[in-house]
Protein backbone atom coordinates (compact mmCIF):
# COMPACT_ATOMS: atom_id res chain seq x y z
CA UNK A 1 0.00 0.00 0.00
CA UNK A 2 1.08 3.26 -1.60
CA UNK A 3 2.36 6.02 1.73
CA UNK A 4 -0.07 8.22 0.64
CA UNK A 5 -2.65 5.81 1.25
CA UNK A 6 -1.62 5.03 5.01
CA UNK A 7 -1.52 8.50 5.40
CA UNK A 8 -5.18 9.15 4.08
CA UNK A 9 -6.00 6.42 6.91
CA UNK A 10 -3.89 8.14 10.01
CA UNK A 11 -5.75 11.22 8.85
CA UNK A 12 -8.86 9.96 8.77
CA UNK A 13 -8.74 8.61 12.07
CA UNK A 14 -7.43 11.83 13.46
CA UNK A 15 -10.41 13.59 12.54
CA UNK A 16 -12.63 10.79 14.67
CA UNK A 17 -10.42 11.77 17.45
CA UNK A 18 -10.86 15.19 17.11
CA UNK A 19 -14.83 14.82 16.61
CA UNK A 20 -15.10 12.78 20.11
CA UNK A 21 -13.06 15.07 21.46
CA UNK A 22 -15.09 18.30 20.20
CA UNK A 23 -18.33 16.46 21.69
CA UNK A 24 -17.20 15.26 25.30
CA UNK A 25 -15.80 18.49 26.00
CA UNK A 26 -18.65 20.58 25.89
CA UNK A 27 -19.60 23.06 28.71
CA UNK A 28 -16.24 22.27 30.30
CA UNK A 29 -14.50 24.10 33.18
CA UNK A 30 -11.04 24.09 35.04
CA UNK A 31 -12.56 20.69 36.75
CA UNK A 32 -13.29 19.01 34.38
CA UNK A 33 -10.11 19.45 32.74
CA UNK A 34 -8.42 18.56 36.07
CA UNK A 35 -10.83 15.73 37.47
CA UNK A 36 -13.40 15.18 35.09
CA UNK A 37 -15.57 16.65 37.61
CA UNK A 38 -15.16 13.74 39.70
CA UNK A 39 -17.92 11.91 37.88
CA UNK A 40 -15.94 9.21 34.99
CA UNK A 41 -17.53 5.67 34.68
CA UNK A 42 -15.01 3.49 36.32
CA UNK A 43 -14.89 0.88 33.62
CA UNK A 44 -14.11 3.64 31.14
CA UNK A 45 -10.85 4.57 32.76
CA UNK A 46 -9.90 0.91 33.31
CA UNK A 47 -10.22 -0.03 29.83
CA UNK A 48 -8.75 3.64 28.85
CA UNK A 49 -5.57 3.43 31.19
CA UNK A 50 -5.08 -0.07 29.36
CA UNK A 51 -3.55 2.27 26.40
CA UNK A 52 -1.85 4.57 28.35
CA UNK A 53 0.05 1.99 30.32
CA UNK A 54 1.27 0.20 27.41
CA UNK A 55 1.38 3.33 25.11
CA UNK A 56 3.15 2.53 21.45
CA UNK A 57 6.62 1.21 23.51
CA UNK A 58 5.30 -1.70 24.16
CA UNK A 59 3.69 -2.53 20.66
CA UNK A 60 6.79 -2.09 19.29
CA UNK A 61 9.65 -2.82 21.66
CA UNK A 62 7.94 -5.73 23.57
CA UNK A 63 7.84 -7.70 20.85
CA UNK A 64 11.33 -6.77 19.95
CA UNK A 65 12.67 -7.49 22.92
CA UNK A 66 11.69 -11.51 22.08
CA UNK A 67 14.60 -12.02 19.76
CA UNK A 68 17.31 -11.55 22.83
CA UNK A 69 15.34 -12.44 26.13
CA UNK A 70 12.33 -14.87 25.03
CA UNK A 71 9.71 -14.08 27.29
CA UNK A 72 11.89 -12.90 29.98
CA UNK A 73 9.67 -9.24 30.01
CA UNK A 74 7.18 -11.01 31.16
CA UNK A 75 9.21 -11.23 34.90
CA UNK A 76 8.27 -7.52 34.89
CA UNK A 77 5.09 -7.92 34.16
CA UNK A 78 4.04 -10.19 37.52
CA UNK A 79 5.98 -7.32 39.12
CA UNK A 80 3.60 -4.63 37.66
CA UNK A 81 0.43 -6.80 39.12
CA UNK A 82 2.01 -6.92 42.15
CA UNK A 83 2.39 -3.27 42.20
CA UNK A 84 -1.32 -2.60 41.07
CA UNK A 85 -2.24 -4.08 44.60
CA UNK A 86 -0.45 -1.46 46.46
CA UNK A 87 -1.47 1.40 44.54
CA UNK A 88 -5.52 0.19 45.17
CA UNK A 89 -5.01 -0.72 49.29
CA UNK A 90 -2.38 1.76 50.56
CA UNK A 91 -2.58 4.67 47.91
CA UNK A 92 -5.78 5.26 46.91
CA UNK A 93 -7.28 5.35 50.30
CA UNK A 94 -4.78 8.04 51.10
CA UNK A 95 -5.86 10.01 48.04
CA UNK A 96 -9.30 10.01 48.30
CA UNK A 97 -9.59 10.31 52.42
CA UNK A 98 -7.54 13.54 51.73
CA UNK A 99 -9.83 14.57 48.68
CA UNK A 100 -7.06 15.16 46.20
CA UNK A 101 -7.11 16.80 42.83
CA UNK A 102 -3.00 16.74 43.01
CA UNK A 103 -1.39 14.02 44.53
CA UNK A 104 1.46 15.65 45.57
CA UNK A 105 -0.94 17.47 48.44
CA UNK A 106 -0.27 14.49 50.57
CA UNK A 107 3.71 15.85 50.38
CA UNK A 108 2.58 19.69 51.59
CA UNK A 109 0.46 18.54 54.45
CA UNK A 110 2.40 15.79 55.62
CA UNK A 111 6.37 17.87 55.48
CA UNK A 112 5.80 21.59 53.98
CA UNK A 113 5.85 23.36 50.71
CA UNK A 114 9.13 22.31 49.42
CA UNK A 115 8.45 18.51 49.45
CA UNK A 116 5.60 19.48 48.08
CA UNK A 117 6.61 21.40 44.87
CA UNK A 118 9.77 19.16 44.34
CA UNK A 119 7.51 15.99 44.68
CA UNK A 120 5.95 17.88 41.71
CA UNK A 121 8.78 18.90 39.77
CA UNK A 122 10.45 15.51 39.44
CA UNK A 123 6.84 14.30 38.12
CA UNK A 124 7.00 16.77 35.68
CA UNK A 125 10.35 15.92 34.74
CA UNK A 126 9.83 12.34 34.92
CA UNK A 127 6.78 12.12 32.74
CA UNK A 128 8.10 14.66 30.00
CA UNK A 129 10.84 12.69 29.37
CA UNK A 130 8.89 8.90 29.31
CA UNK A 131 5.91 10.29 27.29
CA UNK A 132 8.71 12.27 24.84
CA UNK A 133 10.23 8.96 24.31
CA UNK A 134 7.41 6.87 23.60
CA UNK A 135 5.97 10.17 21.22
CA UNK A 136 9.85 10.01 19.41
CA UNK A 137 9.24 5.96 18.66
CA UNK A 138 5.88 6.17 17.40
CA UNK A 139 6.56 9.43 15.11
CA UNK A 140 9.91 8.17 13.85
CA UNK A 141 8.02 4.89 12.94
CA UNK A 142 5.53 7.00 10.70
CA UNK A 143 8.34 9.65 9.22
CA UNK A 144 10.19 6.33 8.04
CA UNK A 145 7.68 3.73 6.29
CA UNK A 146 5.22 7.05 5.44
CA UNK A 147 6.30 10.22 5.33
CA UNK A 148 9.79 10.19 3.84
CA UNK A 149 8.22 8.94 0.99
CA UNK A 150 5.83 12.27 0.79
CA UNK A 151 9.42 14.38 1.52
CA UNK A 152 7.54 15.74 4.76
CA UNK A 153 10.98 16.31 7.47
CA UNK A 154 10.94 14.85 10.51
CA UNK A 155 10.18 18.68 12.37
CA UNK A 156 7.03 18.60 10.31
CA UNK A 157 5.74 15.10 11.27
CA UNK A 158 6.19 16.49 15.05
CA UNK A 159 4.84 19.11 15.22
CA UNK A 160 2.14 18.20 13.30
CA UNK A 161 1.59 15.40 15.41
CA UNK A 162 1.86 17.42 19.16
CA UNK A 163 -0.52 20.11 17.33
CA UNK A 164 -3.70 17.23 17.03
CA UNK A 165 -3.01 16.21 20.49
CA UNK A 166 -2.81 19.79 21.77
CA UNK A 167 -6.22 20.63 19.61
CA UNK A 168 -8.76 17.76 21.18
CA UNK A 169 -6.77 18.17 24.99
CA UNK A 170 -7.27 22.07 25.05
CA UNK A 171 -10.54 22.29 26.23
CA UNK A 172 -12.02 19.02 27.55
CA UNK A 173 -9.00 17.72 29.45
CA UNK A 174 -9.71 14.59 31.70
CA UNK A 175 -13.38 14.85 31.17
CA UNK A 176 -11.99 14.09 27.23
CA UNK A 177 -9.07 11.59 27.54
CA UNK A 178 -11.74 9.26 29.27
CA UNK A 179 -13.30 8.71 25.57
CA UNK A 180 -10.73 8.85 23.74
CA UNK A 181 -8.39 6.93 25.58
CA UNK A 182 -11.30 3.98 25.32
CA UNK A 183 -11.47 4.62 21.97
CA UNK A 184 -7.43 4.29 20.98
CA UNK A 185 -7.09 1.35 23.37
CA UNK A 186 -10.13 -0.15 21.56
CA UNK A 187 -7.80 0.05 18.07
CA UNK A 188 -4.76 -0.62 19.78
CA UNK A 189 -5.79 -4.14 21.36
CA UNK A 190 -8.07 -4.90 17.70
CA UNK A 191 -4.67 -4.22 16.06
CA UNK A 192 -2.88 -6.62 18.44
CA UNK A 193 -4.84 -9.74 17.41
CA UNK A 194 -5.76 -9.24 14.06
CA UNK A 195 -1.90 -8.77 13.84
CA UNK A 196 -1.41 -12.32 15.49
CA UNK A 197 -3.75 -14.05 13.70
CA UNK A 198 -2.39 -13.24 10.42
CA UNK A 199 1.13 -14.18 11.24
CA UNK A 200 -0.15 -17.06 12.49
CA UNK A 201 -2.28 -17.57 9.39
CA UNK A 202 0.88 -16.59 6.98
CA UNK A 203 3.05 -19.82 9.13
CA UNK A 204 0.06 -21.48 7.89
CA UNK A 205 -0.16 -22.55 11.71
CA UNK A 206 -2.76 -23.41 14.30
CA UNK A 207 -2.84 -22.16 17.96
CA UNK A 208 -1.36 -25.32 19.12
CA UNK A 209 1.52 -25.41 16.24
CA UNK A 210 2.49 -21.57 17.33
CA UNK A 211 3.09 -21.97 21.15
CA UNK A 212 4.76 -25.35 19.56
CA UNK A 213 7.52 -23.42 17.36
CA UNK A 214 7.67 -20.61 19.95
CA UNK A 215 8.82 -23.55 22.07
CA UNK A 216 11.36 -24.80 20.18
CA UNK A 217 12.76 -21.42 19.25
CA UNK A 218 13.72 -21.05 22.51
CA UNK A 219 11.20 -17.88 23.18
CA UNK A 220 9.25 -18.74 26.07
CA UNK A 221 11.32 -18.98 28.69
CA UNK A 222 10.17 -16.99 30.86
CA UNK A 223 12.66 -16.67 34.35
CA UNK A 224 15.85 -15.67 34.46
CA UNK A 225 17.89 -17.92 36.82
CA UNK A 226 21.71 -15.93 37.05
CA UNK A 227 21.68 -14.22 40.23
CA UNK A 228 24.56 -11.62 38.42
CA UNK A 229 22.67 -11.35 35.79
CA UNK A 230 20.49 -7.45 35.14
CA UNK A 231 17.38 -9.94 34.08
CA UNK A 232 17.80 -12.04 37.11
CA UNK A 233 14.08 -12.96 38.13
CA UNK A 234 13.58 -11.55 41.90
CA UNK A 235 15.38 -8.10 40.39
CA UNK A 236 12.55 -8.25 37.37
CA UNK A 237 9.45 -8.97 39.29
CA UNK A 238 10.35 -6.76 42.31
CA UNK A 239 11.47 -3.84 39.83
CA UNK A 240 8.44 -4.39 38.17
CA UNK A 241 6.10 -3.63 41.15
CA UNK A 242 7.86 -0.73 42.22
CA UNK A 243 8.09 1.06 38.72
CA UNK A 244 4.41 0.19 38.94
CA UNK A 245 3.81 2.19 42.53
CA UNK A 246 6.29 4.98 41.13
CA UNK A 247 4.82 5.48 37.69
CA UNK A 248 1.51 4.91 38.06
CA UNK A 249 0.59 5.33 42.07
CA UNK A 250 2.66 8.44 42.46
CA UNK A 251 2.29 9.39 38.85
CA UNK A 252 -0.20 12.46 38.70
CA UNK A 253 -0.95 11.63 34.77
CA UNK A 254 -2.01 7.99 36.34
CA UNK A 255 -3.75 9.32 39.54
CA UNK A 256 -5.45 12.17 37.75
CA UNK A 257 -7.19 9.40 35.95
CA UNK A 258 -8.33 7.26 38.60
CA UNK A 259 -9.25 9.86 41.40
CA UNK A 260 -11.79 11.13 38.70
CA UNK A 261 -14.06 8.12 39.39
CA UNK A 262 -16.43 8.97 41.90
CA UNK A 263 -16.06 6.28 44.12
CA UNK A 264 -12.79 4.68 46.20
CA UNK A 265 -14.29 1.24 45.42
CA UNK A 266 -14.64 2.20 41.42
CA UNK A 267 -10.93 3.46 41.72
CA UNK A 268 -10.37 0.27 42.78
CA UNK A 269 -12.04 -1.65 40.59
CA UNK A 270 -10.25 0.29 38.09
CA UNK A 271 -6.93 -0.56 39.12
CA UNK A 272 -7.34 -4.58 39.74
CA UNK A 273 -8.89 -4.69 36.29
CA UNK A 274 -6.13 -3.13 35.02
CA UNK A 275 -3.67 -5.10 36.58
CA UNK A 276 -5.32 -8.44 35.02
CA UNK A 277 -5.89 -7.20 32.11
CA UNK A 278 -2.72 -6.05 31.55
CA UNK A 279 -1.46 -10.15 32.17
CA UNK A 280 -3.37 -10.73 29.51
CA UNK A 281 -2.19 -8.18 26.92
CA UNK A 282 1.07 -8.01 27.69
CA UNK A 283 1.42 -12.16 27.31
CA UNK A 284 0.19 -11.54 23.91
CA UNK A 285 2.24 -8.69 22.52
CA UNK A 286 5.00 -11.28 23.67
CA UNK A 287 3.43 -14.23 21.94
CA UNK A 288 3.34 -11.77 19.02
CA UNK A 289 6.65 -10.87 19.51
CA UNK A 290 7.84 -14.50 18.82
CA UNK A 291 6.03 -15.16 15.69
CA UNK A 292 7.54 -12.03 14.05
CA UNK A 293 11.14 -13.54 15.11
CA UNK A 294 10.01 -16.95 13.37
CA UNK A 295 8.28 -15.23 10.14
CA UNK A 296 11.29 -12.89 9.66
CA UNK A 297 14.20 -16.19 10.17
CA UNK A 298 11.72 -18.41 7.90
CA UNK A 299 11.86 -15.04 5.01
CA UNK A 300 15.25 -14.21 5.71
CA UNK A 301 14.58 -10.55 7.15
CA UNK A 302 17.74 -9.22 8.89
CA UNK A 303 15.70 -6.72 10.96
CA UNK A 304 15.48 -7.03 14.66
CA UNK A 305 14.32 -4.91 18.21
CA UNK A 306 11.69 -2.27 17.53
CA UNK A 307 12.27 -2.27 13.70
CA UNK A 308 11.03 -6.04 13.26
CA UNK A 309 7.21 -5.11 14.00
CA UNK A 310 7.20 -2.14 11.36
CA UNK A 311 9.68 -3.86 8.80
CA UNK A 312 7.07 -6.71 8.77
CA UNK A 313 3.77 -5.34 9.12
CA UNK A 314 4.50 -1.75 6.35
CA UNK A 315 7.47 -4.12 4.45
CA UNK A 316 5.43 -5.76 1.44
CA UNK A 317 5.16 -9.51 3.55
CA UNK A 318 1.60 -9.60 4.59
CA UNK A 319 -1.58 -8.04 3.21
CA UNK A 320 -1.97 -4.01 2.71
CA UNK A 321 -4.92 -4.39 4.77
CA UNK A 322 -2.19 -5.21 7.88
CA UNK A 323 -0.25 -2.25 7.57
CA UNK A 324 -3.27 -0.07 7.80
CA UNK A 325 -4.27 -1.49 11.21
CA UNK A 326 -0.97 -1.38 12.45
CA UNK A 327 -0.38 2.49 11.43
CA UNK A 328 -3.76 2.57 13.30
CA UNK A 329 -2.75 0.54 16.06
CA UNK A 330 0.51 2.18 16.59
CA UNK A 331 -0.91 5.91 16.47
CA UNK A 332 -3.78 4.63 19.04
CA UNK A 333 -0.88 3.18 21.36
CA UNK A 334 0.72 6.84 20.97
CA UNK A 335 -2.20 8.87 21.99
CA UNK A 336 -3.44 8.04 25.32
CA UNK A 337 0.24 8.78 26.64
CA UNK A 338 0.70 11.55 25.29
CA UNK A 339 -2.82 12.94 25.68
CA UNK A 340 -2.97 12.25 29.06
CA UNK A 341 0.62 13.21 29.92
CA UNK A 342 0.22 16.91 28.57
CA UNK A 343 -3.27 17.18 30.45
CA UNK A 344 -1.44 15.68 33.68
CA UNK A 345 1.32 17.92 33.48
CA UNK A 346 -0.71 21.13 33.29
CA UNK A 347 -2.86 19.92 36.04
CA UNK A 348 -0.13 19.83 37.95
CA UNK A 349 2.07 22.84 37.29
CA UNK A 350 -1.05 25.38 37.60
CA UNK A 351 -2.07 23.50 40.88
CA UNK A 352 0.75 22.42 42.35
CA UNK A 353 3.50 24.77 41.30
CA UNK A 354 1.06 27.95 40.37
CA UNK A 355 -1.18 27.41 43.11
CA UNK A 356 -3.92 27.92 41.34
CA UNK A 357 -6.68 26.21 43.54
CA UNK A 358 -5.28 28.21 46.41
CA UNK A 359 -5.93 31.61 44.63
CA UNK A 360 -8.84 32.90 45.43
CA UNK A 361 -8.14 36.63 43.89
CA UNK A 362 -8.57 35.60 39.97
CA UNK A 363 -11.31 35.09 38.20
CA UNK A 364 -12.27 31.45 36.38
CA UNK A 365 -11.97 33.41 33.22
CA UNK A 366 -8.22 34.12 34.33
CA UNK A 367 -7.40 31.22 35.85
CA UNK A 368 -8.57 29.34 32.18
CA UNK A 369 -6.07 31.43 30.28
CA UNK A 370 -3.37 30.44 32.56
CA UNK A 371 -3.99 26.98 32.48
CA UNK A 372 -3.91 27.37 28.31
CA UNK A 373 -0.98 29.11 28.01
CA UNK A 374 0.36 26.40 30.55
CA UNK A 375 -0.85 23.63 28.35
CA UNK A 376 0.62 25.29 25.39
CA UNK A 377 3.67 26.06 26.83
CA UNK A 378 3.77 21.93 27.45
CA UNK A 379 3.25 21.20 24.18
CA UNK A 380 6.49 23.04 22.96
CA UNK A 381 8.21 21.51 25.80
CA UNK A 382 7.28 18.07 23.91
CA UNK A 383 8.44 19.12 20.63
CA UNK A 384 11.89 19.82 21.95
CA UNK A 385 12.08 17.01 23.57
CA UNK A 386 11.22 14.90 20.33
CA UNK A 387 13.46 16.55 18.49
CA UNK A 388 16.09 15.35 21.19
CA UNK A 389 15.60 11.40 21.56
CA UNK A 390 15.54 11.76 17.53
CA UNK A 391 19.18 13.01 17.81
CA UNK A 392 20.12 10.50 20.58
CA UNK A 393 18.44 7.43 18.19
CA UNK A 394 18.07 4.72 20.79
CA UNK A 395 17.69 1.22 19.12
CA UNK A 396 15.49 0.41 22.46
CA UNK A 397 13.36 2.46 23.45
CA UNK A 398 11.42 0.95 26.50
CA UNK A 399 15.52 0.35 27.97
CA UNK A 400 15.59 4.20 28.00
CA UNK A 401 12.20 4.63 29.39
CA UNK A 402 12.84 1.94 32.80
CA UNK A 403 16.13 3.24 32.57
CA UNK A 404 15.29 6.68 33.14
CA UNK A 405 12.28 5.80 35.39
CA UNK A 406 14.91 4.75 37.54
CA UNK A 407 16.63 8.07 38.05
CA UNK A 408 13.35 10.26 38.26
CA UNK A 409 10.82 8.57 39.70
CA UNK A 410 13.28 7.22 42.77
CA UNK A 411 13.47 10.47 44.83
CA UNK A 412 9.35 10.44 44.60
CA UNK A 413 9.07 6.93 45.84
CA UNK A 414 11.86 7.91 48.75
CA UNK A 415 9.53 11.02 49.59
CA UNK A 416 6.01 8.69 49.90
CA UNK A 417 7.20 6.20 51.44
CA UNK A 418 9.02 8.23 54.23
CA UNK A 419 5.91 9.86 54.52
CA UNK A 420 3.33 6.94 54.39
CA UNK A 421 5.40 4.67 56.94
CA UNK A 422 7.38 7.24 59.63
CA UNK A 423 6.24 9.82 61.77
CA UNK A 424 9.33 11.38 61.86
CA UNK A 425 9.33 15.42 61.21
CA UNK A 426 11.26 16.59 58.06
CA UNK A 427 13.51 19.57 57.87
CA UNK A 428 11.57 20.93 54.57
CA UNK A 429 14.29 22.96 53.14
CA UNK A 430 16.75 20.70 52.34
CA UNK A 431 13.99 17.70 51.39
CA UNK A 432 14.82 19.43 47.43
CA UNK A 433 18.74 18.81 48.12
CA UNK A 434 18.46 15.32 49.38
CA UNK A 435 16.26 14.30 45.85
CA UNK A 436 18.51 15.99 44.03
CA UNK A 437 21.68 14.46 45.39
CA UNK A 438 19.85 10.89 45.00
CA UNK A 439 19.83 10.52 41.07
CA UNK A 440 23.57 11.85 40.83
CA UNK A 441 24.06 9.21 43.40
CA UNK A 442 22.61 6.45 41.19
CA UNK A 443 24.42 7.73 38.23
CA UNK A 444 27.68 7.56 39.52
CA UNK A 445 26.99 3.84 40.90
CA UNK A 446 25.17 3.21 37.01
CA UNK A 447 28.00 4.83 35.42
CA UNK A 448 30.94 2.06 37.22
CA UNK A 449 28.08 -0.70 37.13
CA UNK A 450 27.78 -0.26 33.17
CA UNK A 451 31.01 0.91 32.44
CA UNK A 452 31.20 -0.71 28.70
CA UNK A 453 27.96 0.19 27.76
CA UNK A 454 29.24 4.01 28.46
CA UNK A 455 32.43 3.78 26.75
CA UNK A 456 31.09 2.56 23.74
CA UNK A 457 28.42 5.16 23.87
CA UNK A 458 31.49 7.71 24.06
CA UNK A 459 33.15 5.94 21.24
CA UNK A 460 36.18 5.18 23.20
CA UNK A 461 38.69 2.77 21.63
CA UNK A 462 38.44 -0.80 22.42
CA UNK A 463 41.53 -1.34 24.69
CA UNK A 464 40.10 1.74 26.77
CA UNK A 465 36.92 0.12 26.67
CA UNK A 466 38.16 -3.59 28.19
CA UNK A 467 40.31 -1.74 30.93
CA UNK A 468 37.26 -0.16 32.00
CA UNK A 469 34.77 -2.81 31.74
CA UNK A 470 37.68 -5.34 33.44
CA UNK A 471 37.77 -2.75 36.70
CA UNK A 472 33.89 -2.53 36.38
CA UNK A 473 33.28 -6.37 36.80
CA UNK A 474 35.97 -6.54 39.87
CA UNK A 475 34.16 -3.65 41.92
CA UNK A 476 30.64 -5.54 41.43
CA UNK A 477 32.41 -9.04 41.54
CA UNK A 478 29.62 -9.79 38.01
CA UNK A 479 26.99 -7.88 39.64
CA UNK A 480 24.60 -5.61 37.04
CA UNK A 481 22.54 -3.22 37.98
CA UNK A 482 18.93 -3.68 36.45
CA UNK A 483 15.70 -2.06 36.67
CA UNK A 484 15.77 -2.20 40.37
CA UNK A 485 17.95 1.01 40.14
CA UNK A 486 14.78 2.83 41.10
CA UNK A 487 14.42 0.74 44.06
CA UNK A 488 18.03 1.88 44.97
CA UNK A 489 17.41 5.44 44.52
CA UNK A 490 14.20 5.14 46.45
CA UNK A 491 16.49 3.92 49.36
CA UNK A 492 19.34 6.13 49.17
CA UNK A 493 16.07 9.19 49.07
CA UNK A 494 14.67 7.80 52.14
CA UNK A 495 18.06 7.53 54.19
CA UNK A 496 18.37 10.75 53.12
CA UNK A 497 14.94 11.93 54.68
CA UNK A 498 15.56 10.08 57.72
CA UNK A 499 19.21 12.06 58.18
CA UNK A 500 17.72 15.22 57.37
CA UNK A 501 14.63 14.23 60.03
CA UNK A 502 14.10 14.32 64.16
CA UNK A 503 11.80 12.08 66.11
CA UNK A 504 8.82 14.73 67.07
CA UNK A 505 5.73 13.98 66.17
CA UNK A 506 4.14 15.41 63.55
Amino acid sequence: MSPFMLFSFVFGYFLLLLAVAWYTSKNSDNESFFIGNRNSNWLLVAFGMVGTSLSGVTFVSVPGTVGTAGFGYYQVVLGYFIGYFAIAFILLPLYYRMNLTSIYRFLEERFGPVSYKTGALFFIVSRTLGATARMYLVVNILQIFILDAMGVPFILTAFVMLLLILLYTFEGGVKTIVYTDTLQTTFMLLGLVVCIFAIMNKMDYSIGQTFSALTDGGFTNIFNMDVNSSGFFLKQILGGAFITIAMTGLDQEMMQKNISVKTLGGSQKNVLTLATVLLVVNMLFLILGGLLYLYAAQNNIAAKGDDIFPSIALGGYLAPAIGVIFIIGLVSALFPSADGALTAMTSSFCIDILGMQKDAISTDKAKKKTRLTVHLSFTVLFFLCVLIFKWIDDKSIIDVILKLAGYTYGPLLGLFTFGIFTKRVLNDRKSLWVCLASPIIIFILDLINNAEWFAKKLALSPETTATITQYSESIFSGYKIGIEILILNGIITFLGLWLVSDKKSN
